[in-house]
């Protein structure tokens, strides 16, 4: 995959709808949404990406439970700067950032008509499935890891 052909914002940037399912009884979105909506949101953009979910999630209709590696989150947070509504189209920007030889996280922001409404992060440590103990991050993850920072461009230190 050349990472010259690709285009950030199809694989960095996403859209989402906020449904009548997903707020609570004043039409606001339930909080718990904005954690799932990052995860599918990472999910999303490795698909765009190019990559497998089978080969990174397990999933026993299609036999991947041998997976060798698991990325288990290990932290994750979430803050609400402004109340997500049904309606809402919301612009969704992932930002993720390896962190060391054996964890990442992606920071998910979301912006409602220029605004940033609220911001998610899940930290994913990389396991080997087996035995538990870390282990380095599957390639593809690397790969995407880079392609990210890469269509970032210099970020600062701090």
């Amino acid at each position: 995959m050349s990472l010259s052909s690709l285009n950030p914002d199809d694989w960095l940037c996403l859209k989402r709808i906020v449904r009548f399912g997903e707020t609570d009884a004043a039409g606001v979105m339930h909080f718990h949404h904005l954690l799932r909506w990052c995860h599918e949101a990472w999910e999303e953009s490795l698909d765009n990406y190019g990559l497998n979910a089978s080969n990174i999630f397990p999933d026993v209709t299609l036999n991947t439970r041998d997976l060798e590696v698991a990325l288990p989150i290990i932290h994750c947070e979430a803050k609400y700067k402004f109340p997500i509504k049904r309606g809402d189209r919301l612009d969704i920007k992932i930002l993720p950032k390896k962190i060391d030889l054996n964890s990442f996280e992606v920071v998910t922001m979301f912006d409602c008509k220029g605004v940033n409404v609220a911001r998610g992060i899940l930290r994913h440590l990389s396991i080997n499935a087996k035995t538990r103990k870390r282990c380095d991050l599957p390639e593809s993850i690397e790969f995407w890891l880079e392609a990210s920072s890469i269509a970032r461009g210099l970020q600062p230190l701090i």
